[in-house]
């Protein structure tokens, strides 16, 4: 894969052109180092074995699970069980605070953030290679590796792909999964607990050090900052599951659906370990508490209880799916308009997930999303 090599735009007239108006390069948007040539994406890979549609498809989801490997790589270096040497605590305590306040939420979560930033990262290597064998472009984001991450220890200090210190969590996942009411058929959420600019690593050292609470083994500080992990864990994962089943709908090759629903499956996996994990932070005996340095509050959802908020329902409540039939417990939502391709770059970009990245970098994305939500079921 060269880096010049790049697909060409598309012809074929898409309603959602709209989304890019104003925001394409001048000259037309490329498609990142060695991804998209200068002809039709479309009719670039008709020759091949797969139709555009499935190309499409295949190219934005590699392109979602790099994003993904690249934060989750990140959670990872820091609070991952075994993935660099921690901080040693004392001398009977091999745990650095930031893992100490997930394991404060679930015993087993820095193993699980390990987990599931290997299946992120054999996600993208596996799309990446099945595009090659089947005579597609893979996708190659190693130019926008250019964000400074975090320096606190067990940091790598590579620069990164996404942002991690600086986001707005959309917590409202947290009380869709609760709800009766879908979004499909045009219900809205509130936010289950407000996350604004706020980091969900430690960015420095001085952010393993807070003051000590007795509810909890270890400090608000780093705790808050793993609470916040907690609620964007979620947030990540139930994006991947509506994306997954939004896109699987427009699959034409028999193969590509097995691997769309795969994969699609292990997503949903994620997303039901990390909605109880969330949970676990707005809860005793991590919460009532507030972080004295940041003033981050997290309540407890059990005081009083709101059933919309209840942090123990971990499997989704049954759903309206039409008027005509009887609720049924689903993923949701389903549909491009809010669980697509241009939906998930929309929310990306509002969680902060790309502050400090190029303008290139977001028409790219942008026009992959466009092309993806545009593949069409073939006979």
């Amino acid at each position: 894969m060269k880096k010049e090599e790049l697909f060409p735009s598309i012809d074929r007239s898409v309603d959602r052109r709209s989304f890019m108006k104003g925001s394409l390069l001048a000259g037309g948007a490329v498609v990142g180092a060695g991804l998209l040539s200068n002809a039709t994406l479309a009719r670039a890979q008709e020759s091949g074995s797969l139709n555009a549609g499935d190309v499409a498809i295949l190219q934005f989801l590699a392109a979602a699970e790099l994003i993904e490997s690249d934060l989750w790589t990140q959670y990872a270096e820091l609070g991952g069980l075994g993935h660099l040497p921690p901080i040693e605590v004392d001398p009977n305590e091999h745990l650095n605070p930031y893992q100490i306040a997930l394991s404060n939420l679930d015993s087993d979560g820095p193993q699980y953030i390990k987990s599931n930033t290997l299946d992120e990262v054999s996600h993208a290597t596996f799309l990446n290679a099945y595009l090659e064998s089947r005579g597609a472009q893979p996708v190659n984001f190693t130019e926008f590796e250019t964000l400074k991450g975090s320096t606190a220890n067990g940091s790598s200090g590579k620069l990164r792909l996404t942002n991690l210190m600086q986001l707005n969590v959309d917590t409202s996942w947290f009380v869709r999964y609760r709800s009766a009411t879908n979004p499909d058929l045009g219900a809205t959420f509130p936010q289950a607990i407000t996350l604004k600019g706020v980091t969900a690593i430690p960015r420095t050292d001085a952010d393993y050090k807070g003051e000590h609470n007795s509810h909890f083994k270890g400090n608000d500080h780093i705790q808050a900052i793993a609470n916040v992990a907690a609620f964007h864990f979620g947030y990540i994962e139930q994006g991947g599951s509506s994306l997954y089943a939004c896109l699987s709908q427009k699959v034409t090759d028999p193969e590509v659906l097995k691997i769309t629903l795969g994969i699609g499956g292990d997503e949903i996996a994620h997303f039901l370990e990390w909605v109880d994990f969330a949970g676990n932070g707005v809860q005793a005996p991590i919460a009532p508490f507030t972080d004295t340095i940041s003033g981050l509050t997290f309540p407890n959802f059990f005081s009083p209880l709101n059933k919309r908020i209840q942090p123990s329902l971990i499997f989704p409540v049954p759903v309206e799916f039409s008027p005509s039939l009887p609720h049924v417990s689903i993923i949701r939502p389903l549909n491009d308009t809010f669980g697509g391709a241009v939906a998930t770059i929309q929310s990306f970009i509002a969680d902060g997930l790309f502050v400090g990245q190029s303008q290139k970098f977001l028409d790219i994305l942008q026009t992959m999303a466009v092309e993806a939500d545009a593949a069409v079921r073939g006979a």
